[in-house]
């Protein structure tokens, strides 16, 4: 059981880090970006390492994701700028 759990999770690592680069929209991959993250996290405490689980969780999944969402909404878009 721990092992199908354990495959599901990196696959989940592989899918999302996939998508973080197929999204055009910023906000998309960023939320990707986050969902990564969080997979990770949790793959650290499958691995037995919580410390580092909770550190990537809070500034890998939380803290990174809020501040590139800060700085994406701080810029126009190409497209807002050409009218």
């Amino acid at each position: 059981m721990a092992a199908a759990i354990h495959i599901l999770v990196l696959i989940g690592l592989v899918v999302t880090a996939g998508a973080v680069f197929y999204f055009r929209d910023l906000l998309a991959a960023t939320i990707c970006l986050g969902a990564f993250s969080l997979l990770l996290a949790l793959e650290f405490y499958i691995l037995q390492a919580p410390d580092v689980a909770i550190a990537e969780a809070g500034i890998g999944a939380a803290l990174t994701s809020a501040i590139y969402i800060i700085a994406i909404r701080g810029t126009k878009r190409k497209e807002d700028l050409d009218e």
